[in-house]
C-alpha cells in the first residue's frame, strides 16, 4: 500500500479519471493520443465526440502553449475508441513533470492500454528535412524532471521501471509498412528532451548530435515515462516542423513550427488513421 502522501496522489488520479467516467456514458477508450504543436487537427475526424475541457477536470492543469486546445476528444477513429489530447501540458508553463504527466495516468485508469504521442520537433539530424515524420525508437532525457520522483505509487507500477524498450517495436514495425505503402517519408530516430521554453542554442545542438539525438523537443519524455510505468504500448512520432538551431542559417520562429505542422495535417493523419485501423 502507498503511504498517506502517495494515497492522497492516487486519489487525485481516481477523482479525475471518475469525473471523466461521469461524461462518458460507459465508453472506454482503448488509444489514448496526445497530440502536439499544430497537430490537434486529428482529433476533428474522431466520430460522436466528446469533448472534455481540462479545466473542467478535478486536479487538472491547462494548456496555454500555441496550438493546443486543451481538451479531451473522445469517441471512435477508425473504430478504435481513442482518448485524444487536443494540445498537451509543458513544464515549460510552470508545471511540475508529475502535472505535465498527469492525464497519463488518467487515461490509463479509464482502460487504455496503449498510447500513441506525436510532438512537433526540431531536426538534429543533418539528412533530415522539414516535413519529415520520425518513428521514435528512445530518447534521452538525463537528469532533467521526472515524474516518477517522490513516492512511488504501486498501483500504476514498480519503483524501478524498465526502460529498454519505451517503443514498441511491434508498433515502429506497422508504422514502417504503412508509410512504405502510402509513399510517406518516415524517419526513424531518436528524441532528446529539452525543457524550453527557448529554443536551442547551436552549441547545444552540435552536442546532442554528438550524443546520438536525430531530433529535440520540449515534450513527449516525461508521458513516455508515466505510460511505461503504467505498462503501457508506445508510439511515438515527432514530425520536423524546423531544423534545429544552427543547422540553417536562420533564426527560429514559433510561426514556421506552426506552419509546418499544418502542412503535414493531410499525410501524417492518413498514417495515423491507418495504423488505428490495423493495430
Amino acid at each position: 500500500m502507498c503511504n498517506n502522501e502517495g494515497m492522497l496522489q492516487y486519489h487525485n488520479y481516481v477523482e479525475s479519471a471518475d469525473y471523466i467516467k461521469g461524461r462518458l456514458n460507459g465508453f472506454a477508450p482503448e488509444y489514448l493520443l496526445v497530440l502536439g504543436s499544430g497537430l490537434g487537427i486529428l482529433a476533428n475526424q474522431i466520430q460522436q465526440p466528446v469533448c472534455i475541457p481540462y479545466s473542467d477536470i478535478p486536479h487538472f492543469k491547462t494548456s496555454t502553449a500555441p496550438g493546443h486546445s486543451g481538451q479531451f476528444v473522445c469517441g471512435k477513429l477508425a473504430s478504435k475508441p481513442v482518448m485524444a489530447m487536443q494540445g498537451r501540458l509543458h513544464i515549460y508553463e510552470g508545471y511540475t513533470a508529475e502535472e505535465a504527466a498527469y492525464p497519463v495516468r488518467v487515461v490509463k485508469l479509464l482502460g487504455a492500454h496503449s498510447m500513441i504521442v506525436t510532438n512537433a520537433a526540431g531536426g538534429i539530424n543533418t539528412g533530415y528535412q522539414v516535413g519529415d515524420l520520425v518513428a521514435l525508437n528512445d530518447f534521452i532525457k538525463f537528469g532533467l524532471p521526472n515524474p516518477l520522483i517522490g513516492k512511488n505509487i504501486p498501483e500504476f507500477g514498480p519503483r524501478f521501471p524498465d526502460m529498454s524498450y519505451v517503443f514498441n517495436r511491434d508498433y515502429i514495425k506497422l508504422l514502417k509498412e504503412i508509410a512504405g505503402e502510402q509513399g510517406i517519408t518516415l524517419r526513424e530516430g531518436v528524441y532528446i528532451y529539452a525543457t524550453g521554453p527557448q529554443y536551442e542554442t547551436p552549441a547545444e545542438i552540435r552536442a546532442f548530435r554528438i550524443l546520438g539525438a536525430d531530433v529535440v523537443g520540449m515534450s513527449t519524455v516525461h508521458e513516455c515515462i508515466y505510460a511505461v510505468h503504467a505498462g503501457m504500448k508506445i508510439l511515438g512520432i515527432s514530425l520536423v516542423t524546423n531544423m534545429a538551431a544552427g543547422v540553417l542559417d536562420q533564426p527560429l520562429t514559433e510561426q514556421e513550427v506552426l506552419d509546418a505542422a499544418a502542412a503535414a495535417q493531410g499525410h501524417f493523419g492518413r498514417l495515423l488513421f491507418t495504423f488505428l485501423q490495423r493495430v
